[in-house]
């Protein structure tokens, strides 16, 4: 009996021990394969924090001076930086310039970063500034406006030069936001669209390949230990759609354009985006000195009867950004209280009828000084741009559907030109390209488009030219904004979208505007 009790003993034991050994062994290749996919993940994590993908359509020329290609500026203010450039809600900040000054009103002292280099080692001087601006002059760039006005500049010293200008021009320091190339650099060397120049930005060109560039980082940027990205490989495409079809395969971490249907080409699933309000701006501008226009329950009438939201969704999809005045694109000087027009067509009858006006045989009329007055309006139009015709059109519709009688004008290249430059419109429809400056004189300047004069204005402008106190800045163009939408001598429609979209697995602060796309690029990683 004593014999069999210790055989199960043992055999108790036995089991025990195998037990033991195959839990042992389960959690040494459970542990195992936890540091291996640790490892590997760490392996795959450094490679993606090291390297970056970027892509170029239609490429030019890596010379920021001589490319007119967006993609290609978009990437180059990597390599090449400006005197002043652009916070993200465009708030003007020094760069290669560390303090200006306006001396009198067409000159100014710039005082450079004195502990600035190229890429190949040689110091940043004021020569490098002068001899960006004289080749500016000599050249046709998409850069030739922003120094247009200079007339002189002199090298005071290393450190610090002097710009003369022709006239007076408010916010000039808004126009050194052009990049900077090395004088020394092209001493010996031809200024072409060939020749790949140096720069003092993050990174540096390391190689040009044949289907693009490598960027590396650029060892002499005084930030260069904090730049997490180690390479950037670009890759140029012959046009848009290959680009597109790029960055839907995952090869492309990042693109950005102007047009607001990017979806119709890259789907709407495996991304992030970041819509922005572009710098185009459309809006109606009224001939204040117009008989019938010139009284403001006309304008206001007219502008509570156009829907804006209708216009965007049947001309553009739905692709554009209503808008209620030229700076409320996110400019840091435009107020964000919501003050702008309403749309509501029964207010507008209402507004007519208060102001003596009546609707008698398909006209709104009144009598003044014993003369009948109508509302018949002429609207122009440029002909040759179909989608801003639709949207005259739309805009007629809307109009007559309330009674106010539009007569379309659609007018060829010349004749438009000629209708700006007489003013002898009653409305007209205009688009510009919005400045990085939040000069307003297109619109509240002499000679304005809509023939408007305010004295209280004239005074703000006036103010505003050598005002230096934030606040009191933010105050004027907060009265400005508030003028523009209570007289209406304009009525703003939408701005286009901006769009980017990025790999999904890209991380960091990624808060572009339409004048910047790698705002803290330091802290981008995957």
């Amino acid at each position: 009996m004593r014999s069999n009790y210790l055989r199960y003993i043992f055999l108790i034991f036995a089991i025990l021990i195998v037990i033991f050994a195959i839990v042992k062994i389960k959690g040494e290749e459970k542990n195992k394969n936890t540091q291996n996919n640790t490892s590997s993940e760490t392996t795959n994590t450094d490679q993606e924090i090291k390297d970056l993908n970027l892509g170029i359509a239609s490429f030019d020329s890596i010379n920021p001076i001589l490319s007119k290609n967006k993609n290609v500026q978009d990437i180059t203010k990597l390599i090449f930086e400006p005197l002043m450039t652009l916070d993200e809600n465009y708030k003007l900040t020094p760069c290669l310039a560390k303090e200006w000054a306006k001396q009198n009103e067409t000159t100014y002292i710039i005082k450079l970063n004195d502990n600035r280099l190229w890429s190949d080692g040689s110091k940043f001087t004021a020569d490098d500034v002068k001899f960006t601006i004289d080749r500016l002059k000599d050249s046709s760039t998409i850069y030739s406006s922003n120094i247009q006005h200079i007339t002189t500049v002199e090298v005071v010293d290393d450190t610090t030069i002097r710009i003369i200008l022709d006239q007076e021009v408010p916010f000039f320091e808004y126009n050194l936001t052009f990049p900077i190339l090395s004088n020394t650099f092209y001493s010996t060397r031809e200024f072409a669209s060939n020749i790949v120049p140096i720069g003092t930005g993050m990174y540096k060109v390391d190689e040009v390949t044949t289907t693009g560039l490598i960027l590396l980082k650029n060892d002499k940027y005084p930030d260069y230990e904090n730049l997490k990205i180690d390479k950037i490989t670009i890759t140029t495409f012959a046009s848009v759609g290959e680009l597109y079809n790029s960055f839907k395969t995952g090869k492309i971490d990042i693109i950005s354009t102007g047009e607001g249907n990017l979806k119709n080409y890259i789907g709407t699933i495996g991304y992030g985006s970041k819509e922005i309000k572009g710098r185009v701006h459309d809006f109606i501008a009224f001939n204040t000195q117009n008989k019938i226009l010139s009284q403001l329950p006309v304008r206001k009438a007219i502008a509570q009867s156009i829907d804006k939201s209708n216009i965007i969704s049947s001309v553009y999809g739905d692709n554009y950004y209503s808008s209620d005045f030229p700076l409320d694109y996110g400019n840091w000087l435009c107020s964000d209280e919501n003050i702008g027009i309403e749309y509501n067509v029964n207010q507008a009858k209402q507004i007519l009828i208060d102001d003596g006006w009546s609707f008698k045989y398909k006209y709104w009329q009144k009598i003044v000084d014993y003369k009948t007055q109508r509302i018949s309006l002429n609207f122009v139009v440029k002909a040759s741009d179909a989608n801003r015709v639709n949207v005259a059109t739309n805009i007629t519709t809307q109009l007559e559907n309330q009674g106010i009688r539009v007569n379309l004008i659609k007018a060829n290249d010349s004749q438009y030109a000629s209708y700006l430059t007489n003013k002898n419109y009653d409305m007209i429809l205009c688009s510009m390209n919005l400045s990085i400056s939040p000069d307003l004189s297109t619109f509240f300047g002499t000679n304005n488009l809509a023939n408007y004069s305010n004295d209280e204005v004239t005074n703000i402008m006036n103010e505003i030219k050598n005002v230096t106190d934030e606040n009191k800045l933010k105050e004027d163009y907060k009265k400005l904004k508030e003028i523009y939408i209570n007289d209406i001598p304009y009525l703003s429609l939408y701005n286009n979208k901006y769009v980017v979209a990025y790999n999904s697995g890209l991380a960091g602060n990624i808060q572009p505007n339409w004048f910047y796309l790698f705002y803290d690029f330091k802290n981008w990683h995957k």
